[in-house]
Formats: structure tokens, sequence, C-alpha cells
């Protein structure tokens, strides 16, 4: 799995980027002054839905292109939920989509994120890169912070002020969060992996057991 996220680090720096234009266009769509237009809100309604679905598609290349040496199925996940987000973008602008099931599919694309970056800080931290391992771990760690806290907001646990756009702010903080985890992964994986290609290529592969027959 290592080798190949090691090896399409690229799709994963390309999916980073895209979900740092998503956070930014959510949070301007909060922090606009005065109420945006019908035509215009649809607009970029439409258009966040296309660059899920692009960013979708490359989380899903990243966890399956040139996957001799394993797939990532977290990564897979990821990208799946994140394409799901992208279709409900288009039907949002004709029909009516609650919040929880955006809730939904962002508590599955954060838990998928955590499962990933611990079983990589997990390997980094077995081949004495404690530091880069640790953060990992932390990314880790705020991804289920964010899976919590959008199955609150989903279930209406905390509250959301009519007119205050906290729904937006909140999904733009963690597309925010995405895009800094990815191009972060990304670009420390390219860097490690012409240089400890050996070392991953002599780990066990992260499949589960299988029992002896």
């Amino acid at each position: 799995m290592i080798q190949t996220l090691i090896e399409n680090w690229w799709l994963l720096a390309l999916g980073g980027v895209l979900d740092a234009i998503i956070s930014v266009m959510y949070l301007i769509m909060r922090g606009a002054d005065g109420p945006l237009t019908f035509h215009s809100w649809n607009g970029t309604v439409v258009l966040l839905g296309k660059l899920a679905l692009a960013a979708g598609a490359c989380m899903i290349a990243a966890g399956t292109w040139r996957s001799a040496k394993g797939k990532c199925w977290p990564l897979v996940l990821n990208g799946l939920a994140l394409g799901a987000l992208g279709l409900i973008c288009f039907g949002a602008t004709r029909f009516r989509i609650s919040f929880l099931t955006v809730s939904l599919l962002i508590i599955l694309m954060a838990m998928s994120n955590s499962i990933l970056e611990l079983e990589i800080a997990r390997t980094l931290r077995r081949q004495h890169h404690i530091a880069d391992g640790w953060l990992l771990a932390l990314a880790g760690v705020t991804s289920v912070g964010f899976a919590l806290a959008f199955f609150a907001l989903g279930f209406r646990w905390i509250n959301v002020e009519p007119g205050s756009h906290s729904d937006l702010l909140w999904l733009g903080a963690y597309f925010g969060f995405s895009a800094v985890s990815m191009l972060g992964l990304a670009l420390r994986l390219h860097s490690l992996g012409p240089s400890h290609s050996g070392q991953w290529e002599a780990l066990p592969p992260w499949e589960n057991p299988r029992p002896a027959h």
C-alpha cells in the first residue's frame, strides 16, 4: 500500500489542491457580503460538485493505479464518498438535500482519512521517522474529531442558527484540513520514496491475515 501511494504521490497532491479550492469556495460562500442571488448560488454549488468529483477521482486513482503491491482501500473509500458528495451538489440545485446526508459522507471521508493516516504513521515510526509518524498520528486523531463534529451537526446536537451559515464554515474547515493533510502526506512520501524504496518493499503488506489451512 505504501509503495502504491509513493508511486501515485502526485495524484494525492492534486486531490489536496482540489480540496483546498473547495475549502476556499465554501468559506467565500459563507462570508459573502449580502445573500448570493439564486443563479450565482446554483452555479457555485454546481462548480463545487465538479471539483468534488474530480478530487474523488484523484483519490480513487491514487489508491488503485499501479497497485501491484497492494491497493489503498481507505483512500478508495474516501474518493467514493467525495464523488458521492459531488453528485449531491449537482442534485442540490434541483432537489432538497438534508445536511444529515452531507454530514454522513463527511464522516465517511474523515474516518477513512483517519485510518489511512494512522496506518502510515505506524509504518513511519517503524522506519524510525518518528516526527513524521507523530504528525500523521495527530492528523488521524484530528480527522476523528471532525467526524464526531459532523455527527453532532448532522443529528442537530450542535445547533446551527438560521442565516449564520455555520455549516459552510465547518465544511470549509474540514476541506482545508484535508487539503493540508493530503498535500503534506504526498510531499513527504515523494521525498521518502526514492531513498527508502527497499525499506518499504521489505515491510509486510497491510492485509488481514488469512487463516492457515
